[in-house]
């Protein structure tokens, strides 16, 4: 597909980036998983404030994330492959600190 746009585009100034992979995740299950997330994320996500379902743009210390709560015990953030080393490594220390 990429190559169809780039040939389209041949005459024109342009920059085609696939930004497909932008992206990964890191699923957090359990009663220890908000505890965690609170850790760096200053959302109330208890319950009643962050339903089923509930998804926004936060952040988790300095790392931009996308918050997804898919179950009552599974919470899925989102963030920017770059960032994945530096969120996951603060988890670590966070599941340290509760035991974990």
């Amino acid at each position: 597909m990429a190559q169809g746009i780039e040939g389209a585009m041949r005459s024109v100034p342009h920059a085609l980036v696939d930004v497909s992979h932008r992206q990964s995740a890191v699923e957090l299950d359990g009663p220890l998983g908000t505890a965690m997330i609170n850790s760096g994320c200053p959302l109330d996500l208890d319950l009643e404030a962050a339903p089923i379902g509930f998804c926004t743009r936060t952040v988790f210390a300095k790392a931009e994330i996308v918050l997804w709560r898919r179950s009552e015990s599974c919470i899925q953030l989102q963030t920017w492959r770059s960032f994945v080393p530096y969120v996951t490594g603060l988890l670590a220390l966070a599941a340290k600190e509760h035991g974990l």
